[in-house]
């Protein structure tokens, strides 16, 4: 009893320290769900195997979609135009990090992981577009012959009500009326005025802080309690002391991240608590990008959406690119004379503990909130 206390002791300090991160993090998103439409994304991304491989890669970085919820929003970059790179940068970037991700990182860890983890994430997406394009191919099947038969009974696991139904009709529509929407939405917007603006903003506050911790609110509180697990059981030093080498470190990583479904934010907790018992941080970082991107559900998913081809380009990239990269952190660790640092689970990096309280009890709160809302609400369906 007492070594399940303590494990909950380390977990809850550990949210503590991440809280109030998590809850501006949430707020970012909420504001950018509600501001960013899909048709500007959509026309912002252009036309190109280059530019827009890059543009694709650079906004998947702020959203928070997890590796399945992602699919059905390539699908809709895809159905508007897009070609196969641009597909698969937006693919990659999107899940590996977000502003919820970003700010867990900054939380738990220090801020060269913080400024790597997007930087990363950014250009492996984009060389993995750029592969995609400039690549020789064979001429694939068209995308309506491959992706409906996964992407419909998949889209059932989406829990956020907003993303999932548009995407899944930009996905089965087989006429051009999405043009006309976007359209009417245009014509919405010129006569917007301060009240539709405050409109718009309380849904963001209510898709940051009600819809959006349904999607990770499980996967957080247990890569939390996983956390608290490995600071409990993994003695100091221990990944000196029994592996100490990086490389095979990283290969751990990635072999353990690839099955395994883990969200950016999830993933978090756990890299920060393998960095305090010694990791290298160049194999963490690994963990932080191939775990988010990858999982059997999403690569089956990719294969319907891209075809056997692009799913090969964009597994190959995330394990050589997060290599790459991981191997990068570590010598500029090394080269700047600085020590990785992570969360140990003793105390707040905020100075007022009773902020970090509150802050916790509200994250919490939400969570446990969006994990019984959604189990009802399976519940009612059967």
């Amino acid at each position: 009893m007492e070594i399940i206390t303590d494990i909950i002791k380390l977990s809850w300090s550990v949210v503590e320290a991440s809280a109030i991160y998590m809850l501006f993090g949430f707020f970012i998103a909420g504001l950018l769900h509600v501001f960013l439409k899909k048709e500007q994304v959509y026309a912002f991304l252009g036309k190109g195997k280059v530019k827009s491989v890059f543009l694709s890669s650079l906004i998947g970085i702020p959203l928070p979609l997890c590796s399945c919820s992602v699919v059905p929003a390539a699908a809709g970059i895809k159905k508007q135009g897009a070609n196969q790179g641009a597909t698969v940068a937006f693919l990659i970037s999107t899940p590996e990090t977000g502003v919820d991700s970003i700010s867990i990182t900054y939380a738990l860890m220090d801020p060269l992981m913080t400024i790597m983890r997007p930087i990363s994430a950014l250009f492996t997406g984009f060389f993995a577009g750029l592969a995609e394009n400039l690549l020789p191919h064979k001429k694939e099947r068209p995308v309506s012959q491959t992706i409906a038969p996964i992407i419909t009974p998949i889209t059932t696991l989406i829990t956020t009500p907003t993303i999932a139904p548009s995407f899944e009709q930009s996905i089965s529509a087989e006429t051009s009326c999405v043009h006309c929407c976007v359209e009417n939405q245009d014509d919405v917007d010129q006569k917007t005025n301060h009240s539709s603006f405050i409109q718009r903003f309380v849904m963001g506050l209510k898709y940051a802080y009600i819809e959006l911790p349904k999607d990770i609110g499980k996967w957080f509180i247990i890569g939390i309690l996983l956390s608290g697990m490995i600071l409990y059981f993994v003695p100091e030093n221990f990944m000196n002391m029994y592996i100490g080498n990086r490389f095979v470190e990283m290969l751990i990583m990635m072999l353990s991240g690839i099955p395994m479904y883990v969200c950016a934010t999830a993933s978090t907790p756990i890299a920060a608590a393998l960095i305090a018992k010694g990791m290298d941080p160049g194999a963490a970082l690994v963990f932080l990008l191939v775990g988010p991107a990858t999982n059997i559900a999403s690569l089956t998913m990719i294969a319907g959406l891209l075809g056997k081809r692009s799913l090969i380009i964009y597994l190959g990239s995330i394990i050589i690119f997060s290599f790459i990269f991981g191997i990068l952190t570590s010598e500029m660790y090394d080269f700047l004379s600085i020590q990785a640092v992570a969360y140990q689970g003793h105390e707040s990096h905020l100075g007022n503990q009773g902020l970090a309280l509150i802050a916790s009890i509200i994250l919490m709160s939400i969570f446990i909130y969006g994990i019984i809302s959604s189990q009802l609400k399976k519940g009612v369906k059967k």
